[in-house]
């Protein structure tokens, strides 16, 4: 593990980034003892205890602007920020880049279409770490198939009404309230939806079950029977919601990216130490030309992916221009580049490997589902090659 993080250099940087380097590396000193020893506290717990830990050194504003309303054309938050961010606390405490990358989703829609009047008070809870943002797409039999969303919310009188389910669902069961994707409009497709931003204690939200997966993190389904909130929760016009969720993923996507390259990185460094010290055939693992090739596999993997994650964030923040491609290349090859890296550790650590509990087992866990969630693969190679056949990447 390093003992402090540093800025990479390469030329997608300002001044104002040092300052953002600063702040988390108060934060590893701050939380040292934390991050040397895995927690056995709930999830619930860690989440809460990293939120705070991240308010506490000012991280929180980074996901968040710093002022409502957003002019039009102004990007609101600094994406390579926030890509910085993810990429060290991932490399730390991958839950506590889970908490942070969250509080940023959750509120992205509010302060790019929301009512500043509504939604200014839910952006800086966010922000301070008073309230817990959730992000509801995702539908049990859906997946990355947003068009085809089956929760409904029918406008009566000056409230919709929202039925339907939504499941894996992040920050589900502890958020404070939640951005739904809804079919509001007649006809199918796309065109349907609107973005509903809904309170956790509505009367007809409800928590379904929690769900567990490989990489412990809050995950739930939740359903909505007759669930009502006010017509003035609808973010962005009627039949926007796919617009404004795409709009969401295109300021976060790329981050998944760096969070990606976090965990690579840790295991690259993991797997570093232990060639260096381990003995085989009479000799350290490290003189075998095997592994120097694996590892020069490693490297070079993270680093090419690092720049088309930085170019991309960079491209939005100073070239102000929409990311699409660019944010679906950086997702697609830094989860890829991850786990491939993190894959390797594992087979160079041999039995110790899979052993649970160890380091790079646990990276093994948090790596894989981040080539599946906000978007897998294969949708960021038909949005990539999509756009390079229409000629206008």
């Amino acid at each position: 593990m390093k003992p402090h993080w540093s800025l990479p250099d390469i030329p997608f940087f300002s001044e104002r980034h040092a300052d953002v380097v600063a702040a988390l590396n108060r934060w590893i000193a701050r939380n040292r003892p934390v991050l040397q020893d895995e927690s056995e506290a709930s999830l619930n717990a860690q989440c809460a205890y990293w939120l705070e830990s991240l308010a506490a050194e000012g991280i929180l504003d980074l996901a968040v602007p710093n002022a409502l309303p957003v002019e039009a054309g102004e990007p609101g938050v600094d994406l390579r920020s926030i890509c910085l961010v993810r990429e060290c606390l991932a490399y730390y405490a991958p839950l506590a880049d889970f908490v942070f990358s969250m509080q940023g989703i959750g509120s992205a829609a509010l302060w790019q279409k929301g009512d500043p009047e509504v939604v200014t008070s839910y952006v800086r809870a966010c922000a301070s770490g008073e309230k817990v943002a959730a992000f509801a797409v995702t539908e049990p039999d859906g997946g990355s198939d947003v068009a085809s969303t089956r929760t409904s919310a029918r406008l009566d009188g000056h409230e919709y009404v929202i039925n339907g389910a939504k499941s894996y669902i992040s920050n589900g069961g502890i958020a404070d309230f939640y951005l739904v994707l809804a079919r509001t409009e007649e006809g199918k497709g796309a065109g349907a939806l609107s973005a509903l931003l809904v309170d956790a204690d509505t009367p007809g939200l409800i928590i379904y079950r929690q769900i567990d997966v490989i990489a412990p993190h809050p995950l739930a389904e939740i359903h909505f029977e007759g669930c009502r909130v006010p017509a003035n929760r609808l973010i962005g016009a009627p039949g926007d919601g796919f617009k404004v969720a795409m709009s969401v993923l295109d300021v976060f996507r790329s981050s998944v990216g760096a969070a990606a390259l976090g965990i690579g990185q840790r295991a690259l460094d993991e797997t570093v130490a232990r060639v260096t010290t381990r003995q085989l055939y009479g000799r350290a693992m490290s003189e075998m030309d095997t592994v120097r090739h694996k590892v020069a596999d490693m490297a070079t993997q993270l680093e090419a992916a690092r720049l088309l994650v930085h170019k991309a964030a960079w491209m939005r923040d100073v070239r102000r221009v929409r990311i699409s491609t660019e944010a679906a290349m950086a997702k697609m090859q830094g989860t890829e580049a991850g786990f491939q890296v993190v894959d390797a550790a594992v087979q160079l650590w041999g039995g110790l490997g899979i052993t649970c509990g160890t380091v790079v087992e646990r990276l093994y866990r948090e790596i894989r589902p981040m080539r599946i969630y906000e978007g897998a693969t294969e949708v960021q190679k038909s949005i990539i090659g999509r756009q390079w056949l229409r000629g206008v990447a």
